[in-house]
């Protein structure tokens, strides 16, 4: 380790940068963070810095060239020139005063490194290379920027208020320690990272109770057993398989959970970002084959947050759109278990994203309608012959089994058979496909070209009406072709 990584005190602190271009006002950024007073020294300053240090008393430009005794009584140098015949000078001044000089860009004339920093204050992750690959620094960073919660640093305050608390109340340290894993890992944690402080302070006081009655129970003051807390219920959408679509949330959630309930839509690369010691349990339903009720996965939610665990249920797209949500919510709502939703990208976004279509266009298409082909008591739902005759735009989920009853229904409500259907089958993954068919071949589009879905129909969007071109991928598939032969064969 030729860099050994620490952290500075600067309450009280002073801190010298030199240079008034941007690579000086890319260090006062990050140092205007801390509590040190920073003295920046160059002949002239860029506008940028002048503006930037009107926000922050504590910098204070001196403008003149840099001299021996600016050294003097600082606690870090930055020789921030950005040219050699500049900065060496900084340094070797610094070094004669015994005080620790970065010069930035060089890492060889460096006593000092800056590290890459992910912050959650009061919680800082330092990322060094010992300046050798800032661009894996980076990586690191984005990682960890997506793996820490964004209220981290809120847990840590909260910790630091609540010690007396629980030293006060609960005597004994073994049992305090039991409450803090509980605390960080449970229901007090996560009421903090997503803001419900509220919530937060039961969670405490239900801990510091549960704890109480732990310890009489253990002396023998008390016959009762204190009951295993419930668990907990995330109900999230996974989007449309790319695991890159997870929101930082979902992330942080599948990190998390004891219990994983999984869906069929739900691509099993998104299981490689959940705790691997979490139980799966799979729950897929697929139409025609053999699947798990509806009623049953309800139940399983139910039982296993009821024990104590910490349930992810993890379902395609959003759960909020054609995902059976309302009945999940409910039943967990029912026995009275803390539950959260938290949205993903819905197939139809994907879609129209990966092709560059949009969904809405000013002027012309206020809004866009997602269906399902089919309802509980229809085959082919009225709402596709309104939006049809209408010339509203929407979106068809679910519906490549049922296309023929589709185009079908549509051609006897008289329909326009020669309007053009986009279809985009397993959107944001890498094996995506997308074709352009007329409606009067839509089926026949489908079986041809062995669409087994899922799939998105987009009816009624059109490239040329919003002055787009559109995606190649469309255009390089001649679909009249396909089928006119498919047509001879038949």
């Amino acid at each position: 380790m030729k860099f050994f990584p620490i952290f500075v005190e600067t309450k009280d602190a002073h801190v010298l940068v030199t240079g008034g271009g941007e690579t000086a006002l890319q260090k006062l950024r990050l140092l205007s963070k801390t509590e040190a007073t920073i003295t920046v020294v160059a002949p002239e300053f860029d506008d940028d810095i002048l503006s930037f240090i009107k926000d922050f008393p504590n910098i204070n430009l001196l403008k003149r060239a840099f001299q021996t005794e600016d050294v003097q009584g600082k606690r870090l140098v930055y020789a921030a020139h950005d040219d050699e015949t500049l900065d060496i000078p900084v340094a070797d001044a610094a070094r004669a005063a015994g005080v620790l000089v970065n010069v930035v860009d060089t890492p060889a004339q460096c006593d000092f490194l800056t590290p890459s920093l992910v912050e959650r204050a009061p919680i800082t992750v330092a990322i060094g290379t010992e300046g050798t690959a800032p661009m894996i620094a980076r990586d690191i960073k984005a990682l960890l920027d997506k793996n820490l919660p964004a209220n981290l640093g809120d847990l840590a305050r909260q910790a630091t208020r609540i010690r007396s608390t629980l030293k006060n109340r609960i005597d004994d340290g073994r049992a305090r320690l039991r409450v803090w894993e509980r605390l960080m890992q449970g229901a007090f944690r996560r009421a903090v990272l997503r803001g419900d402080h509220p919530g937060a302070a039961l969670a405490l006081e239900a801990e510091i109770l549960a704890e109480l009655e732990i310890s009489e129970s253990e002396h023998g003051e008390t016959p009762n057993t204190p009951k295993t807390p419930k668990g907990s219920v995330a109900l999230i959408g996974a989007g449309p398989g790319n695991p890159e679509y997870l929101t930082l949330k979902a992330h942080r959630l599948l990190q998390e959970a004891d219990v994983l309930v999984v869906d069929r839509l739900a691509n099993p690369a998104i299981l490689d970002y959940a705790r691997r010691d979490a139980k799966r349990i799979y729950v897929g339903k697929q139409a025609g084959k053999p699947s798990t009720p509806q009623e049953e996965i309800n139940q399983i939610i139910v039982r296993e947050a009821i024990d104590g665990s910490r349930v992810v249920r993890l379902k395609g797209g959003d759960p909020s759109i054609f995902g059976r949500l309302q009945e999940e919510l409910a039943s967990c709502q029912l026995f009275g278990i803390e539950v959260e939703v938290v949205p993903g990208i819905s197939a139809a976004q994907a879609a129209s994203a990966s092709i560059k279509l949009p969904l809405t266009f000013r002027g012309e298409h206020r809004s866009i309608t997602l269906l399902t082909a089919a309802t509980k008591d229809q085959v082919v739902a009225d709402d596709v012959v309104e939006f049809m005759k209408t010339g509203r735009p929407f979106a068809i989920y679910m519906g490549v089994k049922i296309a023929s009853e589709i185009v079908e229904t549509l051609k006897q409500a008289g329909a326009d058979l020669s309007s053009q259907v986009i279809i985009v089958e397993n959107a944001s993954h890498d094996h995506e496909r997308v074709f352009s068919s007329s409606l009067q071949d839509l089926a026949l589009t489908i079986k041809t070209l062995s669409i087994k879905g899922p799939a998105i129909l987009f009816i009624g969007l059109s490239y040329e009406d919003m002055g787009l071109s559109a995606d190649d991928r469309i255009k390089s598939i001649e679909l009249s072709n396909v089928v006119s032969l498919n047509r001879k064969a038949i």
